[in-house]
């Protein structure tokens, strides 16, 4: 499988920390030293659709794929507009792309655009075709805007990615535990109410830093190479701290780890094909680079994969 080309879109609203020190008992020093998040994206008005699709455009144009070559069309969102029809099926729409493709949306959280890829290589191999896949989230829904511990880390954006069947087979490491306890949200109570995300940060860290080294060593030695050989680690921007100790536990230079969480702040599903984006636009990623891209969050889930650019 190979990423052909990457697009993003993010909400005009910016909401920095000294705005959001003003709404909840925090401060910019604060979130910064324990997050590493300084600002993130809200959205006002755009929806998923909207977002996706426009990321969605901006690699289709880049990539010169045309869209009648598009045969699957995932969406990783556990924000989804509506239910029914699916965001897959309405960016389907908004881009005009043939009816005759495989749309739908999938919920693995912010592992999501990694299971995303791992099902549109499978499916690409069956539909002989190239395949759209965007995580797209709209945290700022289930926001609580008065609980410190996680109004602070969540953003709003979109990241899409073109993928061809062409390349390498992609190696990879998936795994889940449906443990509620540590993070949780987004549905609906016994009355009818929409619960708001909670989130235990402190066992999420330590689920984080013990599960995802494992899985990143097992793509690698899968693959039959080392950690020494990989040039880039793109992990879920959930914490920059989080990064430091998945990083530590590895025994990885920091440097090779590449992270905007800064600006965009943990965004689920979005957040590891907006900073694939960033790294294309940085001209960062060159042909044969080893990629291992690492999910991890809600549900709970984790994945790995190792690929070439």
């Amino acid at each position: 499988m190979k990423i052909v080309a990457m697009g993003r879109a993010l909400p005009q609203y910016v909401l920095d920390n000294q705005e959001l020190s003003g709404m909840v008992e925090t401060n910019d020093e604060w979130i910064t030293t324990r997050t590493g998040i300084c600002q993130r994206h809200i959205a006002k008005g755009e929806t998923v659709v909207a977002l996706a699709s426009q990321a969605a455009r901006q690699a289709l144009a880049q990539s010169g794929v045309p869209l009648e070559s598009i045969g699957v069309v995932i969406v990783c969102t556990f924000t989804p507009d509506t239910a029914t029809p699916s965001m897959a099926c309405m960016v389907q729409k908004e881009l005009g792309l043939p009816q005759t493709v495989l749309a739908f949306d999938l919920n693995a959280a912010c592992s999501g655009f990694v299971y995303g890829l791992a099902v549109a290589e499978a499916l690409m191999d069956r539909q002989g075709c190239h395949a759209l896949v965007i995580g797209g989230e709209l945290l700022s829904r289930l926001v609580d805007y008065t609980d410190r511990s996680t109004c602070i880390l969540f953003g709003d954006g979109a990241g899409a990615a073109v993928v061809s069947p062409a390349g390498s087979r992609t190696v990879t490491d998936f795994g889940a535990d449906g443990n509620a306890e540590l993070l949780s949200g987004g549905g609906y109570n016994i009355n009818g109410g929409r619960e708001p995300l909670r989130m235990n940060g402190r066992e999420v860290f330590r689920f984080a830093v013990s599960t995802v080294p494992g899985s990143i060593r097992r793509v690698v030695e899968q693959a039959g190479c080392t950690l020494e050989e990989v040039d880039h680690f793109v992990l879920h921007q959930a914490n920059h701290r989080i990064t430091e100790g998945v990083a530590r536990h590895l025994g990885v230079n920091l440097d090779r780890f590449y992270e905007n969480i800064v600006h965009t702040g943990n965004t689920s599903a979005a957040s590891i094909p907006l900073a694939l984006w960033e790294m294309q636009e940085k001209d960062l990623l060159h042909p044969g680079d080893r990629l291992v891209l690492a999910g991890f969050g809600g549900g709970l889930t984790w994945g790995a994969m190792l690929l070439n650019w």
